[in-house]
């Protein structure tokens, strides 16, 4: 393969993709590659899959399926992370009465 022509035909998908970073939908490839599987990426690498036949746009509705559901995932980790800090101490009334007892009152 001509390399020059290769880059060439790189930088002319590139120029076609507006955005900086883009959702493709990966395509079967006989390296083993699975069909269907929705990434978001950096606009050179989308144009680099493109050429090279992994993959392909996703369309609008895909993207933007893909994008809600990394927020849902995102909001239910930073939920999980919020729930472990959260901490609970018990005490018996039995401690509590001992650590009143050993409280002094200000002077004032």
């Amino acid at each position: 393969m001509d390399l020059r022509l290769f880059f060439q035909k790189l930088r002319t998908i590139e120029q076609e993709i507006s955005e900086p970073h883009v959702v493709v939908v990966t395509d079967e490839t006989a390296d083993g590659g699975r069909p269907g599987q929705k990434v978001e990426v950096s606009r050179r690498n989308a144009a680099r899959l493109i050429l090279e036949g992994r993959a392909h746009l996703a369309t609008t509705e895909e993207s933007a399926e893909y994008r809600n559901g990394v927020q849902e995932a995102v909001h239910i980790a930073q939920q999980r992370a919020t729930a472990e800090r959260v901490q609970v101490n018990l005490i018996s009334d039995a401690d509590l009465r001992a650590l009143k007892s050993t409280v002094r009152p200000e002077k004032r």
